[in-house]
């Protein structure tokens, strides 16, 4: 994508100067038999990040959010899951495959469920039905729009929880978006899971890889299905110093994503033909409602050098990330307004 404003997604970037400092000067061991010193480093600091106790490093976040699936259900079991969420729309059917879950889906309001009703929807075992064992929240909530649940609603899903004995699993790929939004650190968010799934390689900007965290127990049992699902990695310290440095100073910075996704929002809400939120721009995403086609509007933006996703018939999906400029914002919207003359009667 060379000369273009990638706005595709936040896992297009590249590794900058400091993370190939970083991965030179890397001890590294051998992660599967446990002596990757950066990599035991890494995970350290994703547990005082997410103020979980324990945390392992795998390569990507569908692994963690289906590895943690395995480890709090058993197969049969039924797990609550919004209607769009990621697991279930973009990982391949991989619950019903790997962990061999039912999966019941709910209704939202950008992104959130509402808790009274995740707790009607809780099924106890019998002779004909599933137990349910889990419940997934997808935070911030990418078919959303980037949209933040709130921090009550975190809450009341925990208090339903605790009652009903069920256990809460967090999709937090973009966790740290969330925590930006709101202004509170990222452990506040994930304060009342059991488990959360962070992506280092989305607004973070590393090359590859995600943290799952938990309890110690948690993690000695997804370690093992690390191992099955062929995540073990060896000298992944070179991996996992770009992570580090993607905790240590990547998170505040995604302010910066969050404000020139707003400016794009602002700018295209009165574009001929198109409609987008400001209101509901919260983090790094905009989505943008087109009269005509989404799939003409995207070849119609990369003949002007944008590129971009339809993540529906017509809406665009245009996610900001640390390889853009206010240049690029600037670029984008003009390539909006040539592109609209042309779709203008």
């Amino acid at each position: 994508m060379t000369g273009f404003v990638d706005l595709r997604s936040d896992t297009v970037t590249r590794p900058d100067e400091e993370m190939y400092r970083a991965i030179m000067a890397a001890p590294v061991g051998d992660d599967v038999l446990g002596d990757d010193p950066t990599v035991r480093a890494l995970e350290e600091l994703g547990a005082e990040v997410t103020g979980l106790e324990a945390t392992l490093f795998v390569p990507s976040g569908t692994m963690s959010n289906q590895i943690a699936l395995a480890v709090h259900c058993n197969r049969g079991d039924a797990i609550i899951l919004e209607e769009e969420s990621h697991i279930l729309y973009y990982e391949v059917g991989a619950s019903a495959i790997i962990a061999g879950v039912v999966s019941w889906t709910l209704p939202s309001i950008r992104g959130a469920m509402d808790p009274n009703a995740v707790a009607a929807r809780f099924l106890t075992e019998d002779l004909h039905r599933p137990a349910t064992k889990l419940v997934c929240v997808e935070n911030t909530h990418n078919r959303k729009g980037g949209a933040v649940i709130p921090l009550e609603t975190l809450t009341e899903y925990r208090q339903i929880a605790d009652t009903h004995g069920i256990k809460l699993h967090l999709d937090g790929a973009r966790v740290c978006n969330a925590a930006v939004a709101l202004g509170v650190p990222v452990a506040t968010v994930t304060a009342a899971f059991d488990s959360v799934s962070l992506c280092l390689s989305k607004g973070l900007g590393s090359p590859i890889g995600s943290l799952l965290c938990g309890t110690e127990a948690f993690i000695d049992e997804a370690r093992r299905w690390r191992k099955r699902l062929g995540g073990g990695m060896r000298q992944s310290g070179i991996l996992a110093a770009c992570g580090i440095v993607s905790l240590r100073g990547r998170i505040d910075r995604l302010a910066e994503d969050h404000h020139r996704a707003q400016a794009l929002a602002v700018g295209l809400e009165n574009v001929a033909g198109l409609k987008t939120s400001p209101k509901d721009t919260e983090t790094n995403i905009v989505l943008v409602h087109t009269e005509a086609p989404a799939a003409q509007w995207q070849q119609a933006l990369a003949n002007e050098g944008v590129a971009c996703f339809p993540v529906a018939s017509h809406t665009l999906r245009l996610v900001t990330h640390l390889n853009l400029s206010d240049a690029d914002v600037t670029k984008t919207l003009d390539a909006f307004h040539a592109v609209a003359t042309g779709f203008t009667p």
